[in-house]
């Protein structure tokens, strides 16, 4: 009966994040007194037990439905409204988490905070203002930085944030509604005064001690931010190139405050109390050994968690570790599949947006695998416990592929090995001599050797041929048998049954990946923010123009869009990229695209001697160059040969943009035209070189130096895409430039409304990442179809 209610329940919240939009208003009300009614009903005891069971499941799903509605609706009014973005406030702002050190394009430092937001003194906040910000700062010079706890006054500009949309990407909307924070804000320069100090009871001003002291000792380098991240959750310390080894390893999970790293450290603390609390025998007749070593294990987890950060992982770890100790040493005997159902049901009264997580699947899912293989004693030797830990780490390997396959579209084939070394080094090593670190500093010495030490052993293993198994997004049929399959093959099943479940894997491990007929193409531009990279594919090649922004301290879209987005789609190998020009907002993820990538052939603009080309085959882009693929003919148009320039202006990268049209057999053509001028569109008219393109991407971002009424004239553009930040600094692009496109009766699509913008050669419109696959948390009035230009106060540059 409870596991129909809770099932039930689970399934509403699920359903309704399915939703494209919240009901009206009135629903979740109605939905609350049918499960009220529906309560009534069950207190009847001539229904059958088959209709109780029913009705419980359709009271849990009504329950589900509307408490997560109203939870939803109370979140969505919470946030910055259009009328308030871009405007600049004063207030009065606390800082609630850790602040995260960030660099700007200039490596100029700065913080990411977490801001709680109150008027100031006599003041109030303006109507629609958000009450909890992400915020990004940069210091002004003898300012000193921001401080967790502290209460600052502070001018901020505020922004919503929208987050980029590329299939099977990250959903920031989601996380930022999750989180509770109801926009972005910048602190601005200016008067900036602190008004408080850090009280002495806040945790977050301790955990921050805590890091700025084990750096202190240590320095910065890859260990110590393991150490960091270890023990006071701060996984921005560790570098990048660190992370890819653990992601390629199989181990990230062990370098953040993760579901299973928490279990870990609480089953681990949990087996030593119990064994030191049955050496007392007046302890034992008070509280028996295994119930005090469960409820001290779950203690000392929760403690963590809390100083920690107290993240969304870290909450739902932690009740669920408290709901299966309820439940196990209290009164009830229920089944383990039923244990765990509980467990779920309070993670997800707690957080309704658990279900949408990639961590909570992954946390249930090992411990139902682990539950699954029932307890059996221990046979005495090391040996045979050393069979139980292999058997036991294989079977959460092997179970958990297929789900890793589908969330992350790559599985570690090292895994296995890597974990077998780095769960108890991590778990029971090198995370305790953090934690005690604090009394005895000699400790974090030595875990920083430890963590080098495993660093380099697992970097050995990542550099096997075989280390990264990658796949692209399978069709839901294929990822359901494949989940299925993994549920058989590791059960205590007979054989007959575990062999069937191996016949249900192929369709997650061999998808059918569609590709355009021959003699078409197909264009994809990718959201990258303030930047250009298009994806054009034929039936067997693969182009990539441009690669997106950097956008400071390491981030690049070449890493964070790109390389996620080939590996999802199955698009691959590359075989050619295509650089228009020099500005970061083209070539910023260039770095990580030609080192992952490793394409034959790089064409550019870019000036020798560039950091680029240093050990690339490179073949400078210059007017008149062609090739055919698969019935698909590619010319460039612009630039010329080489001129000295007469003005400084003239020597702008923009006026050497690799200019591409790209026509299939069928006629239909694309012209992507980088960042040209007004002078260069005349030049290439008056040489002939535009010729009429069915799709243009707008040059320069729709820059009013650019898109001349004579190249729309010469081009004859039926769609148009312009490639542009939401709320850029630039105004891209330009209301008069969407006012002479509109004028002319060209539709022009904007990324930020619309996402990642496909169009498959001869088809009559383009398809929107945006409305593919809506969501109620999603921005809507972002301009996601061609309409009136927003009206946006930012200058021209």
């Amino acid at each position: 009966m409870p596991a129909a209610f809770m099932l039930g329940w689970l399934l509403g919240l699920a359903g309704l994040h399915q939703l494209a939009q919240l009901p009206p208003a009135h629903w979740p009300w109605l939905m609350l007194c049918g499960s009220a009614l529906l309560a009534s009903a069950l207190l009847l005891r001539c229904l059958p037990g088959a209709v109780r069971v029913v009705l419980l499941l359709a009271l849990g799903l009504l329950a589900g439905l509307g408490s997560g509605c109203l939870r939803a609706e109370q979140r969505l009014q919470a946030r910055l409204g259009p009328a308030l973005e871009g405007q600049e406030i004063e207030v009065q702002a606390e800082v609630l988490a850790l602040p995260q050190a960030v660099q700007g394009f200039a490596g100029v430092p700065g913080w990411r905070l977490v801001l709680g937001l109150a008027p100031l003194q006599g003041q109030v906040l303006p109507p629609g203002a958000p009450r909890q910000v992400l915020a990004l700062g940069y210091p002004a010079a003898g300012q000193p930085p921001w401080r967790a706890c502290e209460r600052w006054q502070l001018r901020l500009r505020l922004q919503r944030s929208p987050g980029l949309a590329n299939p099977h990407g990250f959903d920031q909307a989601l996380w930022m509604l999750e989180q509770d924070l109801q926009a972005r804000a910048q602190i601005r320069p200016g008067l900036q005064q602190r008004l408080a100090g850090a009280p002495w009871h806040c945790l977050a001003h301790w955990r921050e001690a805590w890091r700025e002291r084990l750096q202190a000792r240590l320095g910065s380098d890859g260990a110590a931010g393991l150490l960091v991240a270890l023990s006071v959750g701060d996984q921005a310390a560790i570098p990048a190139p660190d992370w890819q080894v653990y992601r390629d390893t199989g181990v990230a999970h062990l370098m953040a405050i993760s579901g299973l790293h928490i279990t870990m450290f609480a089953w681990g603390l949990s087996a030593l109390v119990a064994a030191l609390w049955r050496r007392s025998e007046a302890l034992c007749l008070i509280v028996p050994a295994p119930r005090a070593g469960a409820w001290l294990g779950v203690a000392a987890a929760a403690a963590y968690a809390a100083f920690t950060g107290w993240g969304v992982p870290a909450q739902r770890t932690v009740w669920m570790l408290l709901g299966l100790a309820c439940l196990q040493q209290g009164a009830w005997r229920w089944p383990w599949p039923l244990s765990l159902l509980a467990a779920a049901w309070v993670v997800c009264l707690l957080d309704p947006w658990a279900v949408c997580q990639a961590g909570f699947w992954l946390s249930f899912g090992a411990v139902a695998l682990l539950m699954s293989q029932g307890r059996t004693p221990a046979a005495p030797g090391w040996r045979a416990r050393l069979g139980a830990l292999l058997r036991e780490q294989g079977v959460v390997t092997l179970g958990l592929a297929p789900l890793t396959l589908i969330l992350f579209q790559q599985l570690s084939l090292v895994g296995l090995l890597a974990n077998l070394l780095a769960i108890p080094l991590v778990s029971f090593v090198i995370t305790p001599l953090a934690l005690a670190g604090i009394a005895w500093p000699a400790c974090w010495a030595l875990g920083a050797w430890l963590a080098a030490q495993g660093l380099a052993l697992l970097a050995l293993m990542a550099a096997w041929p075989v280390a990264v198994l990658s796949l692209p997004v399978a069709a839901a049929w294929a990822q359901a048998a494949a989940l299925a399959g993994a549920a058989l093959m590791v059960l205590p099943l007979p054989r007959p049954w575990r062999l069937a479940g191996l016949c249900l894997l192929p369709g997650l491990l061999w998808p059918v990946v569609p590709r355009p007929p021959p003699g078409r193409f197909e264009l994809l531009a990718a959201d990258v923010g303030q930047g250009t990279a298009v994806l054009v594919r034929t039936g067997q090649h693969l182009l990539l123009y441009d690669t997106g922004p950097r956008w400071g301290g390491g981030a690049d879209a070449g890493q964070r869009v790109l390389l996620p987005l080939l590996r999802a789609l199955g698009w691959g190998p590359l075989d050619a990229l295509m650089l228009s020009h020099q500005d970061l907002d083209h070539v910023g993820g260039a770095a990580a695209v030609l080192r992952q990538l490793r394409p034959p052939l790089l064409r550019s603009s870019l000036p020798a001697g560039h950091a680029l080309l240093q050990g690339q085959a490179h073949e400078p882009c210059e007017r008149g160059q062609h090739w055919d693929w698969d019935g698909v003919h590619f010319e460039l148009l612009h630039p010329g040969p080489p001129a000295p320039p007469r003005t400084q202006a003239a020597a702008r990268p923009n006026h050497r943009s690799c200019v591409l049209r790209i026509t299939d057999a069928q006629g239909h053509s694309a012209l992507l035209t980088g960042d040209v001028e007004a002078p260069d569109e005349a030049l290439m008219l008056s040489e002939g070189q535009v010729l009429p393109s069915e799709v243009l991407l707008l040059p320069h971002h729709g820059s009013r130096t650019s898109s001349t009424p004579a190249l729309l004239a010469a081009a004859a553009p039926r769609l148009a895409l312009a490639q542009a930040g939401y709320r850029n600094r630039f105004g891209h692009p330009h209301p008069e430039v969407l006012a002479r496109y509109r004028a002319a009766g060209i539709p022009v699509w904007q990324s930020p409304g619309c996402g990642a913008w496909r169009w498959l050669s001869g088809e009559a419109w383009p398809r929107c990442e945006r409305d593919r696959d809506p969501r109620y948390w999603q921005l809507r009035d972002l301009g996601a179809q061609p309409a009136a230009p927003e009206e946006l106060e930012a200058p021209e540059p």
